[in-house]
């Protein structure tokens, strides 16, 4: 079973990284202003589930290596299909994406629903990573040992995830993701379900991958929390970007000096 779906998932793999390539890309003279060797550039990006009806429009960004770029916005504003989009998982797009290969660590996906194999253990899902990542066998014990006590999951290695909360499943995707070590990770909506305990080893894995010097992408509603952790904002709405920057150009682009992230927030969105 186990050899199965890593094969699956091999193939699968294979192709989402054709989708890494330059097809339908912009100009070669497009540059995003500090966007040289970043280990995620985005182009031009026009994605939706439908032909001829774009949900995201026009959306350029980048996230270079050792910082956080939150991603935020209302309900329905195009942060989720803005990651989906990045990686290839819809059917419809234009722009250039540009993604760092397995080769060079590759990248990470925490969706805001867990997407589980039902029939595994939480032990299963994280063999299936490390076969997916080529992980040495002795690198992949230390760190699933590890990864279980920090997330408070150890005892239920063996468990199947029908017997999980909805938070425990989110801890197995957030499991698999950090247990590859990836050189990018895109995370949309993680904290959803977690308890206090598992939302500071989040926040504080993230901070460590950080210093790793890898880059992260992370979609959010929790807005004191991206202003702790996050070097730079992106703001959209209806399937645009409206602002951009560090608090401080956020601060200035609102003549809001001194003010919070969730009151820039509020009066980029029209108060």
């Amino acid at each position: 079973m186990l050899s199965y779906l890593y094969n699956q998932i091999k193939m699968y793999c294979r192709k989402k990284r054709t989708h890494t390539d330059s097809k339908n890309s912009c100009p070669n003279d497009y540059m995003l202003k500090g966007s040289e060797e970043s280990l995620l550039l985005v182009e031009g990006l026009r994605s939706g589930y439908k032909e001829k009806l774009s949900v995201i429009t026009d959306f350029s960004c980048y996230v270079k290596a050792g910082e956080i770029v939150g991603l935020i916005g209302a309900n329905g504003a195009g942060k989720s299909t803005t990651i989906k989009a990045i990686m290839g998982l819809l059917p419809r797009y234009q722009g250039d994406v540009k993604i760092p290969f397995r080769e060079h660590g590759g990248y990470a996906y925490i969706p805001e629903l867990p997407a589980l194999y039902e029939e595994l253990t939480l032990q299963e899902h994280l063999e299936i990573a490390a076969m997916a990542s080529n992980m040495n066998m002795e690198v992949f014990k230390i760190r699933t040992k590890t990864l279980l006590h920090k997330f408070s999951m150890f005892e239920q290695r063996y468990a199947y995830p029908g017997t999980f909360s909805k938070g425990m499943r989110q801890k197995l995707m957030i499991l698999c993701a950090f247990l590859i070590e990836p050189s990018l990770y895109l995370i949309d909506e993680p904290f959803n379900g977690l308890d206090p305990r598992a939302t500071r080893e989040l926040l504080n894995s993230l901070v460590e991958e950080k210093k790793r010097g890898v880059g992260v992408l992370l979609s959010t509603h929790v807005l004191d929390v991206a202003e702790r952790i996050c070097d730079r904002f992106i703001v959209m709405d209806k399937g645009k970007i409206i602002a951009e920057g560090n608090l401080k150009e956020l601060q200035s682009i609102c003549s809001m000096p001194g003010r919070a992230l969730f009151e820039l927030y509020d009066e980029l969105l029209g108060g």
